[in-house]
């Protein structure tokens, strides 16, 4: 049987259109990986076009995409590129594509979703500036404001600026990956020419503040592309404009390009992170059309094909946007920015010591919903209570202001053993990462840095007490990181328990893993690279066993991994009922006749990024429900050391239950895959809208007290009885 369709809207503007069709001997129910994440940051970029959302927060969803795109090009571009030379005839696996011709498709795609940027740039900014927000050209200041600006020019801007003019003693200058410039064609006398370069410095504030009581300002680059005339000297400039340069910076950490004699890896991601800013182009961006002599002395420096140069209106850096809307006076802030929205301190955890009402209770916190606090009382009490031995935890990424590291600071400094089991290659938190590890370790912590070959991406704390009989011991298994500020802005997940099995689990991962056992028996926790796949598929083997009584609900980031779609794939034809949320990437296309026909697929996009990972298998008490780290992807399946937890507990079981429920019922800000993997947006239709994030900022998943919850009687537990 057929799932019902949602009612839905077509999406606005199609950029798809160029896109041809896969390999013909590839399977029907898939679909490429990049062209796929390119959907979602369509996605995301379609939230600056929802009216519903405040102006100054549309902004910043054409920020969020802008910089997603950037990242997207120096790490899925680049590996691309790299996969091109050194394999050129290895083919995807989900399309058949080389990886010459993902890239051709990348580059026939992305024009037109910088276009629709461009427009959604100007249809923002236009309704700012009826708010009062205006981001003003050198055109539009009256005398005493461009007699202000340079003013602040000349004080604060002419000191530290560097300009560079290519010639015979000028070497050619390194074009930081990201960073904006301006650029001049330059001509002094007939046969004279140059080009000139004028690094826009991060020092400098991204904007100047006009006086006045408006909320008027000059973007500092155009500042600098007004005055850079004046900085070369005896040349003249006869074409300006602001240009941005993406370097490839999909590094590899394999050890064959360490030295042999290299013995500190910390040193290591060091020296790679110092080659990442030096490897090669894989676009040029430019704020205008450039004359055809400009643009082939620039590409003669700048090594790209003309199909990787975009022009784009909108700001190439768009990093202001944040500071704009952090400096918005309150009364605009009020009309322009989301509502604060401060995290519930749950009832049963306001008061009291952690540790033992986690022994009476496991406990599950839902950021950003629910408060951070509770966990960071847990580790304080951890690190002062003289019951407490040891605590160990992996790490991946870390706020750059970490309370979670300083009270292990403050735990080794009491004299408990803490281990931080510290990822050094998290990409773009590298640098971030190697100073922690530095301040763990002079406080006393033992620091490792991961697992030979692997990524250590699972989100696991042990607390190990004195007991009568033996060790005791209290686990927190996450969604998501460490890390203080993203809980506030990702909905993720926190699982507390003082259960036995999973912490003598847990004492056996640490244990395996300062030895890089990776093979490990684990009675309760799934662990990868071997754990995770062989649960997953043999719990759908376990629901394709039911045939149409069988069903599958798993909500993640991404979905990749070829076993799992062919195993979805094949659960669906035996008439398992499936439903999948799926934030990001999904190569799995549902609803294709006589393959994924009983597969839907949803993404959310809203005001905070869905980053939880649930998975769901079978129905009512026999249902197994885990929370883990893990994406339903190659490299978190295969390449990385993750970790999903069986939740038992009856009470955060319906916890999950309702979360699985609002999402499923979401009609605002949910999005339908198709069988040809373009999305369109749910639709209230007969129901009443339904915002799943405006419900878990308003009700709490667990009950108040601590007794169980009531019976749900929800959208969920209907799918449960389909």
């Amino acid at each position: 049987m057929k799932n019902p369709q949602p009612a839905i809207r077509n999406a606005a503007s199609n950029p798809w259109t160029v896109m041809n069709h896969s390999a013909p001997d590839h399977p029907a129910y898939m679909q490429n990986r990049e062209l796929s994440w390119l959907r979602f940051n369509q996605r995301v970029l379609e939230e600056a076009a929802d009216p519903s959302n405040p102006d100054m927060e549309r902004l910043k969803f054409i920020a969020i995409f802008s910089d997603n795109l950037g990242e997207f090009f120096m790490v899925r571009v680049g590996s691309l590129f790299d996969i091109s030379e050194m394999s050129p005839d290895l083919r995807d696996n989900k399309s058949g594509w080389t990886a010459a011709e993902q890239l051709k498709q990348i580059y026939a795609v992305v024009p037109g979703l910088i276009a629709r940027k461009e427009r959604l740039y100007d249809e923002v900014c236009a309704a700012l500036a009826r708010e009062g927000v205006r981001d003003l050209d050198w055109e539009d200041l009256e005398d005493i404001d461009r007699d202000y600006v340079q003013q602040i020019f000349r004080d604060t801007m002419l000191p530290v600026l560097s300009p560079i003019i290519i010639g015979p003693r000028h070497p050619v200058p390194h074009f930081v990956s990201r960073a904006v410039y301006a650029a001049a064609l330059l001509q002094a006398g007939k046969d004279k020419t140059a080009l000139g370069f004028l690094p826009v410095p991060e020092a400098l504030p991204p904007f100047v503040r006009l006086p006045g009581h408006a909320f008027r300002f000059i973007r500092t680059e155009k500042v600098l592309l007004q005055w850079a005339p004046e900085l070369f000297g005896e040349y003249a400039a006869q074409e300006l404009c602001l240009i941005s340069v993406t370097r490839n910076a999909d590094l590899s950490f394999d050890g064959e390009k360490f030295e042999d004699s290299e013995s500190d890896f910390r040193s290591q991601v060091s020296k790679l992170l110092r080659v990442r800013d030096r490897m090669g182009p894989v676009r040029l961006e430019t704020d205008r059309p450039l004359s055809e002599p400009f643009l082939k002395r620039l590409t003669a420096l700048i090594p790209v094909s003309r199909h990787q140069i975009y022009t784009d209106r909108s700001p190439l850096n768009m990093k202001y946007v944040f500071r704009a809307a952090a400096e918005l006076p309150p009364p605009l802030a009020e009309r322009l920015l989301y509502k604060p929205y401060r995290p519930r301190l749950p009832a049963s955890l306001q008061h009291g010591d952690m540790i033992r009402r986690i022994q009476r209770h496991d406990r599950l916190l839902f950021y950003p919903f629910d408060s951070v606090e509770p966990f960071l009382r847990l580790l304080t009490e951890a690190a002062e209570s003289p019951d407490v031995i040891s605590i160990k935890i992996t790490i991946y990424r870390l706020a750059s202001s970490s309370k979670i590291a300083r009270i292990l600071c403050r735990a080794a400094e009491n004299g408990k053993e803490v281990l931080a089991l510290m990822e050094l290659r998290a990409r773009f938190d590298e640098a971030n990462n190697i100073s922690w590890s530095k301040m763990l370790e002079e406080a006393g912590c033992q620091v490792v840095y991961g697992i030979e070959d692997y990524k250590c991406h699972s989100k696991l704390c042990l607390i190990t007490l004195r007991g009568r009989t033996g060790p005791r011991y209290v686990t927190q298994i996450g969604t998501g990181n460490y890390n203080e500020k993203t809980t506030a802005l990702y909905t993720d997940l926190s699982l507390m328990t003082a259960d036995e099995e999973i912490g003598r689990d847990a004492a056996a991962f640490f244990r395996n893993l300062l030895v890089n056992d990776l093979r490990g028996e684990y009675r309760r926790l799934w662990v990868s690279p071997f754990g995770i796949k062989r649960g997953i598929l043999t719990l759908i083997d376990r629901e394709i066993a039911k045939g149409s009584n069988g069903c599958v609900c798993c909500k993640i980031n991404s979905l990749t991994e070829i076993e799992v779609i062919r195993k979805l794939r094949e659960a669906s034809r035996a008439g398992v009922h499936i439903d999948l949320i799926v934030r990001g990437i999904c190569c799995l296309l549902p609803g294709v006749p006589g393959e994924t026909e009983n597969i839907r697929v949803f993404s959310i996009v809203g005001r905070y990024l869905e980053h939880a990972r649930i998975y769901c298998f079978g129905r009512g008490k026999n249902a197994e429900l885990y929370l883990s780290s893990a994406d339903f992807m190659t490299r978190n399946l295969t390449r990385r050391v993750e970790i999903a937890c069986p939740v038992q507990d009856p009470v955060l079981r319906e916890g999950l239950r309702a979360i699985l429920d609002a999402e499923l019922r979401d009609n605002v800000k949910s999005s339908t895959m198709a069988p040809d993997g373009t999305y369109v947006r749910r639709l209230p239709g007969e129901e009443a809208a339904f915002c799943s994030q405006a419900y878990f900022m308003e009700n709490p998943i667990l009950p108040a007290a601590e007794e169980p919850a009531p019976r749900r009687r929800g959208f969920f537990a209907r799918w449960l009885a389909r």
